[in-house]
């Protein structure tokens, strides 16, 4: 079966121009897999693994325990998170406390096949997604893996711009270790967005309201998939949508022609608002559902389907 992905992008078969697309829409792009059905993993199977310490492509750097030093009113500079925002901008009371809440925010559920946990990217994580984002992309676009560059320098000018918005969005990270393994290794990756701000100015059709929160750009890696990851990182965005928006509406996007995942955002609790029209297709771009979901009120942050306890990482 063929990889199961849903995208928003141009599919030109022109690579220049397909690049060219992908620079204007990156944030309309959705990478998705089925949790049930990949041709990357098999249990008789076992990929070379990469972990977070000794990782080819990806950051170097240990993935660490997430602190939080002191709050303070005025400055977010002691935030692991370390203050994201450009110079000249200036928090409110109320950002200051929402990005805290990002830098406490922790999903943690116990696979099958391990252990996953989710969290705020944080700066020095960033070139981890960039590679991981770019090569899911071009797979997804079947591109040419020489292209894959050109991809990681769109994708990391998108992170920083993106990164600069918190605490309106948040990149998510998942990190998993395998039964028996002491290592935590990079599993996937997913974009939320709580509220106009954070919203892009040049959403993808069918267009969600601004402000409702969004999910988007969610990638897992090829030896991981089919364990549930995405899954998680689905269940992780609606828990933290849960704790930073007002809001209980939440949209995302699905290719039509993707019906694997269309699958599990149905059985997830989302439904298909608007679908492009035919001439979508003209434009050298697949058609998409929109679709939404209405998240419950939860009377806590720990109502959800995670172990009572945090372990540590």
């Amino acid at each position: 079966m063929a990889t199961t992905v849903s995208l928003s992008i141009s599919l030109d078969t022109h690579p220049h121009r397909r690049l060219h697309h992908l620079h204007r829409r990156l944030y309309s792009t959705t990478i998705h897999f089925n949790p049930h059905q990949s041709p990357f993993f098999t249990p008789n199977h076992r990929h070379p693994r990469h972990t977070i310490g000794n990782f080819p492509k990806y950051s170097h750097r240990n993935f660490t325990p997430l602190s939080f030093s002191s709050s303070s009113s005025t400055s977010s500079s002691s935030s692991t998170l370390q203050n994201p925002l450009p110079a000249g901008r200036f928090l409110t009371n109320e950002e200051l406390e929402k990005l805290e809440n990002l830098d406490k925010f922790t999903y943690h559920h116990e696979l099958q096949s391990g252990l996953l946990l989710v969290r705020v990217m944080r700066e020095e994580e960033m070139d981890m997604a960039v590679t991981l984002l770019a090569e899911s992309f071009a797979e997804s676009m079947m591109m040419a893996k020489g292209y894959v560059k050109l991809l990681e320098f769109l994708v990391r000018n998108y992170l920083i711009e993106r990164r600069a918005m918190m605490p309106h969005n948040a990149t998510l990270l998942g990190i998993y270790r395998e039964n028996g393994e002491e290592d935590f290794e990079l599993a996937g990756t997913v974009e939320v967005c709580f509220d106009k701000r954070g919203a892009n100015t040049n959403p993808p059709t069918p267009t969600p309201p601004k402000n409702s929160p969004y999910i988007c750009n969610m990638a897992v890696r090829r030896p991981l998939r089919r364990r549930g990851i995405g899954w998680h990182l689905l269940k992780a965005s609606e828990e933290l949508i849960s704790q930073m928006s007002s809001s209980r509406e939440v949209y995302l996007h699905c290719r039509v022609i993707d019906e694997a995942p269309f699958n599990m955002y149905t059985k997830a609790g989302y439904s298909v608002v608007k679908t492009d029209n035919l001439l979508t297709l003209l434009t050298f771009q697949r058609r998409r559902h929109l679709m939404r979901k209405d998240l419950p009120i939860l009377s806590h942050a720990s109502e959800t389907d995670n172990p009572d306890k945090t372990p540590p990482l």
